[in-house]
């Protein structure tokens, strides 16, 4: 009798607590839909900011933007974090076209970040093209050098997850010059990591590596039709030549920093949970999917715990990190300074995918912890976020990764991501207003139950205590 007496209380108990995270995730969805402010902030970060790659006056501006705006949130501290950020810029706008027996045909492109300059007047060369580095290598300098290296390796349409795809080929930009220089190439033009077909260069970080200063050459990528004209034209003429100018310059690092905000914790704040996104973005749109759909959703989480009511017991923290893009400065500086300072940090959740409807979570954490992820899933079906997978979570929060800490990532549906990410069309237009503020939510149902229950090394932890 005792034991069904025990066994009904847990019940009644388990059946209590869940009624209590139903009706608090539930007016986190209210709140953010219904009186949300992520997409205001996002329109003001895009549109009178605008682009803010590293070390620019826009990422000054972003920053005076986001502390000044948590500030205007009531949190219990908000800081500026510094940090030394690369400086790169752009310069005039690229000019390319293929040049072949019947004229010259123009082509959009765009500099890599981290790219040098070609020559004042540009540069002309005939054309190798490879759809990746084994091939690059079948042909050796004998066949290479001299010319200009078209790495032309789509992403992969058949995967349904398109960050996989993304990943599939991506390396072709990041290190493609670097591997190109090796066999004498004077110059790289690389396939626009895109799923779309259209005429929008898309730019993204690139790397000379240990390759002397005198040894780098310039890369850029073309745009998806760009690279099928190529292709095309190379099949025809092999002696198909292109040409290109970009007045790109690196400068030495400047100044720069992560804004962070803190509402301290009620009964545990020394435990800390992050939440955050990247508030540096490339140059060619403004950044609104990648990253200021991260940065304006991270900010809503600690807005709509106050505006529901809710007191955290640990401390939340929601970080804008500079310079994701071409460096990973913020990141790693924020994990540095928290390692210095002995803090202890238990979870951390980023937004770094785009404003997209939100599917769910990926995690990475033991076993037990996603199986205490698991249990909370049936508080997001009314929400339709089904997806919880264990994996990946984000660049910025990855520092932090230890033993104990449990790393997070939104997912949003993926499909038109690529679509913008990096290039001109990244802009507050592509962003749908309800989308974003499902987003935020989410988010927030997510740091309220790890708020609420911790996490599975701090339960026993406070056990063995």
């Amino acid at each position: 009798m005792k034991k069904l007496l025990i066994l009904s209380l847990l019940i009644s108990t388990a059946l209590c607590a869940q009624s209590e995270d139903e009706i608090q995730v539930k007016k986190i969805y209210d709140a953010a839909l219904l009186n949300g402010q992520s997409y205001q902030w996002l329109d003001y970060l895009s549109n009178s900011i605008g682009g803010r790659l590293s070390g620019s006056k826009n990422a000054e501006k972003a920053v005076k933007w986001g502390e000044k705006e948590l500030k205007d949130l009531g949190l219990d501290k908000v800081w500026l974090q510094p940090v030394m950020v690369p400086k790169w810029e752009r310069g005039n706008p690229e000019e390319a076209h293929i040049a072949s027996s019947s004229g010259n045909v123009k082509v959009p492109i765009c500099a890599l970040g981290g790219s040098i300059a070609t020559a004042k007047n540009g540069l002309t060369a005939e054309v190798i093209e490879v759809k990746g580095f084994e091939e690059l290598e079948g042909l050796g300098e004998e066949k290479v050098k001299g010319k200009i290296v078209f790495y032309n390796r789509p992403m992969q349409a058949n995967l349904i997850n398109t960050f996989q795809a993304y990943g599939g080929c991506v390396n072709q930009r990041y290190a493609g010059a670097m591997e190109a220089a090796k066999y004498g190439a004077v110059g790289v033009i690389v396939r626009s990591m895109s799923l779309s077909m259209d005429d929008l260069p898309h730019t993204g970080s690139m790397s000379y590596g240990e390759t002397p200063v005198s040894k780098r050459i310039p890369a850029a990528a073309i745009s998806t039709n760009g690279a099928e004209l190529l292709s095309k034209m190379l099949k025809e003429d092999k002696k198909t030549r292109f040409y290109f100018k970009q007045n790109c310059e690196q400068f030495e690092d400047v100044l720069s920093y992560n804004v962070i905000g803190q509402i301290t914790g009620s009964e545990f704040p020394n435990e800390i949970m992050v939440v955050g996104g990247h508030l540096d973005s490339w140059d060619l749109g403004d950044g609104s999917h990648d990253d200021g759909a991260g940065v304006v959703q991270s900010m809503e989480v600690l807005r709509l715990f106050k505006k529901t009511g809710y007191r955290p017991k640990r401390t939340i923290r929601v970080v804008l990190f500079m310079n994701e893009e071409n460096g990973l400065r913020g990141g790693r500086k924020y994990a540095e300074v928290a390692k210095e300072k002995g803090e202890k940090h238990i979870f951390a959740l980023e937004s770094d995918a785009g404003g997209f409807t939100p599917r769910g979570f990926s995690f990475d954490c033991n076993d037990a912890n996603f199986a205490q992820v698991e249990r909370w899933r049936p508080l997001f079906k009314p929400y339709l976020i089904h997806f919880f997978e264990k994996g990946g979570s984000g660049a910025d929060i990855g520092p932090l990764k230890d033993e104990n800490i449990v790393l997070a990532g939104l997912r949003p549906d993926s499909q038109r991501y690529f679509d913008h990410h990096h290039a001109a069309n990244d802009t507050f237009d592509a962003v749908h207003k309800r989308e974003l503020e499902l987003g935020a939510a989410t988010m927030t149902a997510l740091v309220y139950l790890f708020d609420k229950y911790g996490t599975v090394q701090n339960i026993k932890a406070k056990i063995k205590g």
